[in-house]
């Protein structure tokens, strides 16, 4: 089938528009233009080959993926949005819409009116997202998830950072091996875990660990993989975007259920442009009230953790010994996110008396 990447003029005004907003008609930004199976997809001498540095390309690896796992998630909801595979390419429509895509070295058109489909190489953000879609697709279709086990898949380079990306299965395998075989382990486990005959509530417990420790393997693998990128940005966007990466760390110990609900309530309220110098939250003028007290409470998260010598993010983690603390933890996050009222001491106490529970 071919596929179209045009997009309407209307499509693109809205693309550019100012507005903090992570979802399109109810889904993941420009999902219904991605394509939905992996034949759709571009073909080169019968082999499968993807350009992920194509916004709609990329946004298809999620697509298909979804599609491909919705029938082992049942134990997470009867929804079609229930897959915890949703928070992914909300995360990439965020980054789209927020500009954080572009080419930020300035000496591309790459993401910028005229070519706003390109996804730079260059990017921090892109770099990060590449452990999380190219690497885990990889993963799906070598666990025969996606396909039939006959389709050869390849990837392509960009060709301004030739090198600093894995192109096929093999290649990830070899420079990523823990990596690669972190998300094959999920997979497996998915499969296995979902045609068991314990209680939805254990498939989904277990299902929810091996993910996260999928997640967090492939955000530190990117944190040394993508760090020369930085240096292109200024410093309150490099601040936010290590604030960012910590975040992880108190997510994924809840074993937060990503579906699409529950990822669009925690994505809401991040930054709807890329950070300037003189940017400092909670006073930058032309962000919202609540992406000024997101930022401000990630900064807050991050220099308390320092402070403390990284027994803030142990404590967390030892906090979550349970479903029911995790449910707990799951609320303090939100709590600390969304109400500018909740004192970030409050926090802390309840924290302690969390740890002292287990």
């Amino acid at each position: 089938m071919q596929c179209i990447w045009t997009l309407s003029l209307l499509q693109l005004v809205a693309l550019w528009s100012n507005a903090a907003v992570v979802t399109e008609n109810g889904l993941p930004i420009l999902w219904d233009q991605a394509p939905s199976q992996l034949l759709e997809l571009p073909q080169v001498d019968n082999v499968v080959t993807i350009n992920p540095w194509n916004y709609l390309q990329r946004m298809s690896l999620y697509r298909i993926l979804v599609g491909s796992t919705d029938k082992y998630m049942a134990s997470m909801g009867t929804n079609k949005t229930d897959s915890l595979f949703w928070g992914l390419p909300l995360q990439m429509g965020w980054k789209l819409r927020s500009g954080r895509l572009v080419d930020p070295t300035g000496t591309t058109t790459c993401g910028k009116e005229g070519d706003p489909m390109c996804i730079s190489a260059n990017s921090w953000w892109a770099c990060v997202n590449y452990y999380l879609s190219v690497i885990t697709f990889l993963a799906a279709v070598q666990k025969d998830v996606i396909g039939d086990g006959l389709i050869q898949v390849q990837v392509q380079e960009p060709a301004e950072a030739a090198g600093d990306y894995c192109s096929s299965y093999i290649d990830c395998s070899t420079k990523y091996p823990d990596l690669m075989a972190k998300w094959e382990e999920f997979f497996q486990t998915l499969k296995d875990v979902s045609a068991s005959e314990i209680s939805d509530f254990e498939k989904r417990d277990q299902i929810l660990g091996v993910y996260w420790a999928g997640q967090h393997l492939s955000l530190n693998t990117a944190l040394i993989s993508c760090k020369a990128k930085m240096s292109y940005y200024s410093s309150p966007e490099v601040s936010f975007a290590k604030n960012w990466m910590n975040s992880a760390d108190y997510v994924a110990a809840t074993y937060f259920q990503s579906n699409l609900n529950n990822s669009v309530l925690f994505m809401s309220p991040l930054p709807s442009r890329v950070l300037q110098e003189g940017d400092s939250a909670p006073n930058i003028a032309d962000l919202s009230k609540e992406e000024n007290h997101t930022l401000y409470i990630f900064g807050w998260m991050t220099r308390m953790n320092r402070i403390l010598m990284g027994s803030l993010v142990r404590m967390w983690r030892s906090a979550m010994c349970s479903d029911k603390a995790r449910e707990k933890g799951r609320e303090l996050l939100q709590d600390l996110v969304h109400d500018p009222k909740f004192a970030a001491s409050t926090f802390v106490s309840i924290l302690k008396e969390m740890t002292r529970s287990c």
